[in-house]
């Protein structure tokens, strides 16, 4: 957030200094669909200072005349679970754990590759994330697959770091994998795919095996149930699929079906 605008009173903010706002993420090159979500979050905050009669109802419209972005990536891609073994199968050693728990816990990268020792509780079956994308803290379960992993992990790990994923060469946590994710994904014969992506594989997965979005918003740590929605579909479309098991039973003997009138 640029200095100037952190130096603005609630009266002083109108619809100017959120166009003013929207150009500034621009020059920084964030992503329109990060451009439009501050902006959303800005939109939320002032109609709580409106309810709160911190600002006047004028002023609040004013601000809401603010229109997103165009051009936002509506993008969900995630792999089935032939695709998820496939890329599993080529991931180098040290790739394999980071997107083995990516697609375990939905975690980002960043989250991924800044965890540390003291924020996975074996014993409990929980990984703690307290910096999370949404500033507030986050409870991930850990399945029986995930701690097989942890556990191997945990003893090759460096006594010299608290970081779980280490960089032998530097002694550092890694920080870039891009280059491996993208050899992996060519490798398993994977396009158009991006380490984000196992994130909507494992929120899809979760959805197409009938977890709820309520849970799924939940486990993703999504402030609203919003952000969720994008996988509904995935809910109705795996229901369509499966009644079609239906078709293959021989109950349904089509030739010897009649229909009298009265």
């Amino acid at each position: 957030m640029p200095e100037w605008f952190k130096k603005l009173r609630l009266v002083d903010i109108n619809n100017k200094e959120v166009e003013m706002l929207q150009s500034y993420f621009i020059k920084q090159q964030y992503s329109t669909a990060t451009c439009n979500r501050y902006i959303s979050i800005l939109k939320a905050s002032m109609t709580k200072a409106y309810e709160w009669e911190l600002i006047s109802e004028k002023k609040l419209k004013s601000i809401r005349k603010v229109k997103p972005l165009k051009g936002e990536n509506k993008r969900l891609r995630y792999l089935n679970s032939e695709e998820i073994q496939r890329l599993l199968d080529v991931c180098d050693k040290h790739l394999y754990p980071i997107v083995f728990i990516a697609l375990h816990t939905g975690m980002r990268k960043g989250e991924i590759l800044n965890l540390k020792w003291d924020m996975i509780d074996l014993k409990n079956d929980l990984i703690l994330l307290d910096k999370t994308k949404n500033c507030e803290r986050r409870e991930i379960p850990i399945n029986k697959a995930l701690k097989q992993v942890l556990l191997q992990l945990h003893s090759q790990r460096r006594l010299d770091t608290d970081y779980v994923f280490v960089n032998p060469d530097t002694g550092k946590n890694y920080t870039y994998i891009k280059r491996s994710f993208a050899t992996a994904c060519r490798k398993a014969g994977i396009k158009d795919f991006h380490f984000h992506d196992l994130r909507h594989t494992y929120a899809s997965q979760l959805v197409m095996n009938g977890v709820d979005l309520k849970t799924v918003q939940e486990l993703l740590g999504h402030k609203s149930l919003t952000m969720t929605l994008r996988y509904a579909h995935l809910s109705q479309a795996h229901k369509r699929e499966a009644v079609k098991v239906l078709e293959k039973l021989h109950y349904y003997n089509f030739t010897t079906f009649y229909y009298s009138e009265g």
